[in-house]
């Protein structure tokens, strides 16, 4: 899907009635739009001129022309590409399966880099390298995201913290300090235990990072940063295969960022780290 479908997708629940049939009309003929003008879409879709400006902006475009702009580029990259997978049914070979679930991790990544906002993971990056400790939190597939990062950053010097137990990440939350910088994960946006956590976060002098889909969702609303990812999930879902993808992307992205970022004072870090894992490794060979 181009871009800016993609991010009408992401956002779909968001725009008003009259937006989405706007935004619904966009994603099903988006090679048709470049030659219409605002009054035509407005008309084809039988609403009103200022609708379409509304959604434009509320998609985070200064306006119809910018999004036009926009999406004359996205079809301009893409005019020559094929569909890369189709959805997974019952019945299909094991051949079939292999390229089509893999071809969906790749457009998973490809649609998070489309929504990852460059000056927000600057952002995020200059933040964890000034902070004293980066704390992950999620909760069930964005749990094992939490996790992943929590492993990364420490293997840096990073003073951190995951924990996927609701009542633990309380307590840990509620102990944040002015140069600490939490990223709470959650696909949606909207997990409960994650956007009450979110608020504590918030009565904390922290910085929070939100990690979610492309919308205004209830937890990017609250954060300081906002980064994005998304899925491209298949018809037969398995532990919400491609949001776990397009999130991990994120994490590995941050993670470089930060490491090249402050190598000269993390190389020791990884360096023994490399080592000790080495070591691990070796020990378990002899075995």
């Amino acid at each position: 899907m181009l871009p800016c479908c993609l991010k009408l997708k992401e956002a779909m629940d968001t725009f008003s009635p009259m937006e989405q049939q706007v935004a619904a009309f966009i994603i099903s003929f988006p090679s048709e739009i470049p030659d219409m003008s605002i009054e035509d879409l407005a008309k084809v879709c039988n609403t009103s001129v200022s609708s379409v400006v509304r959604l434009c902006k509320s998609a985070n475009y200064n306006g119809y022309k910018d999004f036009l702009r926009a999406l004359s580029t996205d079809l301009a990259i893409h005019q020559h590409r094929d569909s890369t997978y189709s959805d997974i049914n019952p019945g299909d070979s094991v051949q079939s399966i292999a390229r089509n679930v893999c071809m969906s991790h790749i457009q998973a990544i490809e649609n998070t880099l489309s929504v990852l906002e460059m000056d927000e993971l600057q952002k995020a990056v200059d933040v964890i390298c000034a902070a004293k400790r980066v704390d992950f939190y999620g909760i069930g597939t964005s749990g094992i995201v939490a996790v992943d990062a929590h492993n990364k950053f420490i293997r840096i010097g990073k003073l951190s913290m995951s924990s996927s137990d609701p009542h633990q990440q309380i307590l840990t939350a509620s102990l944040l300090k002015k140069d600490d910088a939490a990223m709470l994960i959650s696909y949606s946006g909207n997990t409960k235990d994650i956007v009450e956590l979110a608020d504590i976060i918030k009565r904390t002098p922290a910085t929070l990072i939100s990690l979610t889909r492309y919308s205004k969702n209830e937890l990017s609303q609250k954060a300081d940063i906002r980064l994005y990812c998304s899925s491209s999930e298949l018809m037969i879902r398995s532990g919400a295969m491609g949001s776990r993808i397009g999130s991990m992307s994120v994490i590995d992205v941050l993670y470089t960022a930060v490491t090249s970022s402050m190598y000269q004072n993390v190389k020791e870090y990884l360096d023994k780290t490399q080592l000790v894992s080495a070591r691990k490794h070796m020990h378990f060979n002899l075995n």
